[in-house]
C-alpha cells in the first residue's frame, strides 16, 4: 500500500480510490465518487470530523451533480454538526426551490442548540420571499435582531428586499433607517421597491439622498420614471447622469430608448444610438429590438431599416418590430413582403406576427390579403386567433365599409366580443353612416367599458355626424353621471434635444402668443389654398379635443405652428398625439404641408401620417 503522503491517484474501471479523500472531495465530480471518498472518510475514522464532512456535504448540496437526500443523510449521521452544515444545506434547498425546507431546517437547526451566524440568515430570508411566506419572515426578522446582527449588511439588504417583495414599505424603510452603514444594495433596494409600487416621488427622495450614486441607481431611477411615464422627469435625469459623466449602460440605454419611443423624441434617441456605436455596447438582439422600434415609433422608418439590415441575428420579436413598424407608416404591402422574407428564413412566426400583419392589411385596406392571412395563420402554423386579431379584422372589413361582414364576424367569435373590437364596428359605421348598427354596438361598448371616456367620445360622434344633438347630450349626461373625464387631445413635438408639450386650446407654454399668431398666419395662408374646415358635427359635437375652437386650436395645429416657428426652411416637423388625427386636423395638415413645403409626420395612437405636397401617406383611409 502506498503511503497517505502521497497525491497520487490509484484508478480501476470500477473504483477511484484517492490517497488522501479530504482532498479529493475538492477534485469530486460525481455522487458516485462522492460515497466512494466516503467509505474511505469513515474508514479513516473521520466521519464525525465536520470540517471533512461539511465538505461532503456541501458538493452534494450545491454542485449540479449532487444529491439533496445523501446531503440529508450526511447531516443526520453527524453527532454535533455546526452552523456551516445547516448553513449549507439550507442554501441547497434555496437553490433547488425547496423553500419551506429551509425554514424547516432552520427550525432544526436551533433545536440541536446550533447557534445561527451572519451565513445564515440572508437564505433564510430569500426563503421567506419566495415562499411568499410573511409571517414567518417576520419571525426571522426578529431572530436577526435577538441573536445580535443588526450590523451585517447582508442580512439587513436581505430584509429589505423581502419587505419590498411583501409590499410593506414602511418596513423596509425602518430597517433602511436604522442601518448603520449603506451600500449601494442598500439603497437601489428601497428606490426599486418605491418604484415597483407606484411610488416614484418617494423613490427619487430616496434618489436624492445617495451620498454616491452608483449606475445600477440611477438606471433604477431612470427606469422608474419611463416605466411610470415620468418622461419628462426620466429625459431631466439622463441628462444629469451624462453631465456627471456616469457611463451609460445597455439597461439605462434600453430605459432611455423606450422613453424616446413613446415621447418621439428622434434626436434623443439617435444621440443614444451614436454613443452605443462609439462607446461599443453590444448591440444583442434585444436592444436591437428596442432600436428598431424606437425609429419606427419616431417616424424614421429609413433608420429603422437600416439597423434591422445589419443586424446579425434576427429574433422573432425583432421581424415583428418590423413587421410592425412598417404595419403602422401604411406599407402594407412591403409588410408582407417581409414577412414573406421571414419564413424564407425559417423563423417561425407568432400571435404578434400575425396581428401586425392583420394591422398592416387594415391600415392598407388590403381586404382580401387580410381574410388569406387570418386564415393562414390557424391553417399553416397553427395559430388560433385571439381578441386582438378579431379586432384587426373588424376593423379591416369595417373601414372597407363591409359592415355586415364584420357584424357577422362578431357574432361568429368563440369568444365574447370586447370593447376594443366592438369599437372599431362602431368607428366604421360613423365613416359609413351606418347609424343604426352604430348605436347598437356603441352602447354595448359603454356597458363593456363603463369609465373609458373614448367610448362616449365614439357614441357621441356617431350621433353627431348624424345631427342627433338631443343623443349628443344624452351622451354628456352619462358621461358626467359616471363621473367620466375626457381625455384631453395632447400633442409632443422635440426640439432642440427638448420635448414640448401641447394642450388642445392651452396657453400655458411661454410662446404661447407667438404660437397662435403663427397659427392664425397659417390658417389664412391655407384658406388661400381652399382649405375649408371640416364642420360636419362640430357645434355640439363632444369632439375629442374640445374647446373654445374645437377646430383651430387642436393640439397639433398649435405643435405644427410652434415647429414651423422653430425650425428652417426644408425641415421635417415630427409630432406625436395621444388621440386619433380628427378629419380636421388631417385635412389642415395636408394644406400646411403644401403651403410651406414641408414633410410633416404625425404619429397619433393608430398610426403614423406623412403629410408631403399636400397629400397624406394613408390616402385619407386611416
Amino acid at each position: 500500500m502506498l503511503p497517505l503522503s502521497t497525491s497520487a491517484i490509484v484508478a480501476s474501471t470500477s473504483t477511484v480510490s484517492y490517497l488522501n479523500p479530504v482532498q479529493g472531495l475538492e477534485r469530486c465530480s460525481s455522487m458516485a465518487e462522492l460515497k466512494q471518498l466516503h467509505s474511505q472518510i469513515i474508514k479513516l475514522g473521520l466521519s464525525s470530523d465536520n470540517d471533512v464532512m461539511g465538505r461532503a456535504l456541501k458538493f452534494c448540496a450545491l454542485s449540479n451533480s449532487g444529491d439533496l437526500w445523501y446531503a440529508h443523510q450526511l447531516l443526520d449521521k453527524m453527532p454535533q454538526p455546526d452552523a456551516f452544515l445547516y448553513n449549507t444545506l439550507i442554501r441547497g434547498h434555496l437553490e433547488c426551490d425547496f423553500a419551506l425546507e429551509c425554514i424547516h431546517l432552520y427550525l432544526r437547526m436551533l433545536e440541536d442548540s446550533v447557534l445561527p451566524n451572519n451565513f445564515t440568515f440572508p437564505p433564510l430570508i430569500r426563503a421567506c420571499c419566495a415562499s411568499y411566506g410573511v409571517e414567518e419572515g417576520k419571525q426571522i426578522h426578529s431572530h436577526v435582531v435577538k441573536f445580535g446582527f443588526l450590523e451585517d449588511r447582508f442580512s439587513q439588504n436581505n430584509l429589505i428586499y423581502m419587505y419590498v417583495k411583501f409590499e410593506s414599505l414602511e418596513d423596509a424603510r425602518r430597517v433602511f433607517d436604522k442601518m448603520p452603514e449603506k451600500d449601494v444594495v442598500s439603497w437601489t433596494t428601497l428606490i426599486s421597491g418605491y418604484s415597483q409600487t407606484g411610488f416614484v416621488n418617494d423613490a427619487y427622495e430616496v434618489f436624492k439622498l445617495m451620498p454616491q450614486r452608483s449606475a445600477a441607481a440611477w438606471n433604477a431611477m431612470i427606469a422608474s420614471f419611463v416605466q411610470h411615464n415620468h418622461f419628462h422627469q426620466a429625459f431631466s435625469l439622463f441628462n444629469e447622469m451624462r453631465t456627471q459623466n456616469v457611463e451609460l449602460d445597455k439597461y439605462v440605454i434600453a430605459s432611455m430608448l423606450s422613453a424616446c419611443t413613446r415621447l418621439g423624441a428622434l434626436e434623443q434617441g439617435e444621440w443614444i444610438h451614436g454613443y452605443m456605436n462609439e462607446h461599443g455596447i453590444e448591440m444583442d438582439t434585444k436592444l436591437a429590438t428596442t432600436i428598431i422600434d424606437m425609429y419606427c415609433k419616431c417616424g424614421c422608418l429609413q433608420k429603422a431599416l437600416e439597423v434591422f439590415n445589419g443586424c446579425s441575428c434576427k429574433g422573432v420579436s425583432t421581424w415583428n418590430c418590423m413587421i410592425g413598424g412598417l404595419a403602422m407608416h401604411g406599407r402594407g404591402e412591403d409588410a408582407i413582403e417581409l414577412f414573406k422574407a421571414m419564413e424564407l428564413e425559417k423563423v417561425a412566426p407568432d400571435e404578434i406576427t400575425f396581428l401586425n400583419l392583420l394591422n398592416a392589411c387594415a391600415h392598407s385596406g388590403l381586404v382580401d390579403t387580410g381574410r388569406e392571412y387570418f386564415n393562414y395563420m390557424t391553417r399553416v402554423h397553427g395559430i388560433e386567433p385571439k381578441m386582438e386579431h378579431f379586432g384587426c379584422m373588424v376593423d379591416l372589413l369595417g373601414r372597407a365599409g363591409l359592415l355586415q361582414d364584420a357584424k357577422k364576424l362578431v357574432e361568429e367569435m368563440p369568444m365574447e366580443a370586447d370593447a376594443g373590437v366592438l369599437g372599431a364596428l362602431v368607428g366604421a359605421c360613423k365613416i359609413h353612416k351606418n347609424i343604426e348598427l352604430g348605436e347598437e354596438m356603441g352602447k354595448r361598448v359603454i356597458k363593456l367599458d363603463p369609465n373609458n371616456s373614448g367610448r362616449y367620445v365614439l357614441l357621441a360622434n356617431l350621433y353627431a355626424s348624424a345631427g342627433r344633438w338631443e343623443d349628443v347630450a344624452d351622451v354628456r349626461r352619462m358621461m358626467n353621471d359616471t363621473g367620466v373625464k375626457k381625455t384631453p387631445g395632447m400633442s409632443v413635438i422635440e426640439m432642440d434635444g427638448r420635448v414640448e408639450e401641447f394642450i388642445a386650446g392651452g396657453r400655458t407654454h411661454p410662446e404661447s402668443q407667438a404660437i397662435y399668431a403663427k397659427l392664425r398666419e397659417i390658417l389664412e395662408r391655407i384658406r388661400g389654398l381652399g382649405y375649408m374646415p371640416e364642420t360636419e358635427g362640430v357645434p355640439q359635437e363632444i369632439e375629442e379635443e374640445e374647446n373654445e375652437n374645437p377646430l383651430n386650436f387642436h393640439s397639433e395645429k398649435l405643435a405644427i405652428a410652434f415647429g414651423l416657428l422653430k425650425t428652417k426652411a426644408g425641415d421635417t416637423i415630427r409630432i406625436s398625439k395621444n388621440l386619433r388625427v380628427c378629419r380636421d386636423c388631417h385635412q389642415a395638415s395636408k394644406f400646411i404641408s403644401k403651403a410651406f413645403n414641408r414633410e410633416i409626420i404625425v404619429r397619433d395612437r393608430n398610426r403614423f401620417h406623412h403629410f408631403v405636397d399636400g397629400e397624406c401617406s394613408c390616402k385619407d383611409f386611416w
